[in-house]
């Protein structure tokens, strides 16, 4: 997967987050029923980035064991792990802070 394509999906993704909190933000519910349904979109979208992870990490040992010798790459599955998971590290930061962002916005709207 190409950086540009990783970036791509992780734009997509934390626009889709950002949208979904925005349209719950001006939902007609209460506030308790707002933040919750912020918190379980949250956790969905965080659920689905680590599945996505978990599913692109294996496809590339799938293809990396296909193409180099299982020596090869069981010494480079390291190096490509850790530069997933800080990408992944990085956009569960990222909605974190929107997420709480978000929050206070809703709490100024609730007054």
């Amino acid at each position: 997967m190409s950086n540009n394509t990783g970036n791509t999906i992780v734009a997509i993704l934390v626009g889709a987050a950002i949208g979904a909190g925005i349209g719950i933000l001006f939902a007609p519910d209460k506030g308790s029923k707002t933040r919750e349904k912020l918190k379980d979109g949250f956790d969905d979208a965080k659920h689905n980035l680590q599945d996505k992870y978990h599913e692109v990490s294996d496809k590339l040992i799938s293809k990396a064991k296909d193409l180099i010798g299982k020596d090869d790459v069981d010494g480079n599955y390291q190096n490509i792990v850790n530069s997933f998971s800080h990408k992944t590290e990085d956009v569960i930061t990222f909605l974190e802070n929107k997420l709480a962002d978000l929050k206070l916005k809703n709490a100024k709207l609730q007054k």
